[in-house]
């Protein structure tokens, strides 16, 4: 059972990560791989809007998606947005990167290689790591507009869906903590942390929801 004031901690972090973008016409859609489906169908809603012409999905494996994305969840990603109707013309698939840095700079080559022109990416990641995204692509890829983009929903309704309310919170832990050490390391650009935020990570790490933190 997750106490009630873990739940109020993680949603700070949650609502944190969100940078409130409203999504507008880019050049591309770039949807970071993970355990979540939900990244997909959020890249094909943009492209349905006709918010952008292409989609880029990114991502091999990891140790959360081993098992239930085998084929790597870049290809996964591509499956479920053919299912949903997009052409297959309109998908490019990225299937090396194992992390956020490398989603950005191996799309980043998959595009330059297929002479794309990127201005602007509308960057799609999951809700509680659009912050974490966001400083990363910034790093990385300077030069081009980024536009973060997420599914909508509540923390309540995505742990629902996700089915797993311990992963979810080690993830925001996680995605907050790498928002502090990253920078330093020239992963990501520093991003100002808020004192609330600062503490409710502090409190859920030292209630031990610390299985995606890395060391330093």
């Amino acid at each position: 059972m997750i106490s009630a004031s873990a739940w109020a901690d993680a949603q700070l972090l949650w609502d944190f990560q969100r940078m409130g973008h409203v999504p507008r016409p880019c050049s591309v859609a770039v949807g970071l791989g993970s355990h979540d489906l939900g990244v997909a169908d959020v890249a094909v809603g943009l492209y349905r809007r006709g918010l952008v012409p292409l989609i880029v999905f990114t991502g091999a494996t990891s140790r959360t998606t081993a098992a239930r994305m085998p084929r790597g969840e870049a290809e996964h990603y591509r499956e479920r947005a053919l299912e949903l109707g997009v052409p297959s013309s309109a998908v490019l698939v990225e299937p090396r990167a194992r992390n956020t840095g490398e989603n950005i700079r191996f799309s980043r080559e998959l595009l330059a290689g297929h002479g794309v022109d990127v201005a602007s990416v509308l960057l799609v990641s999951k809700p509680y790591e659009e912050r974490r995204a966001y400083a990363t692509a910034r790093r990385l890829w300077p030069d081009v507009e980024i536009v973060s983009a997420s599914s909508p929903m509540s923390l309540d309704d995505y742990v629902t869906t996700i089915g797993d309310t311990r992963l979810v919170l080690d993830m925001l832990v996680g995605a907050v903590q790498r928002l502090m050490v990253y920078p330093a390391r020239g992963f990501m650009i520093e991003t100002e942390i808020p004192e609330a935020v600062a503490a409710a990570y502090e409190r859920l790490r030292a209630q031990g929801f610390t299985s995606r933190l890395v060391a330093g």
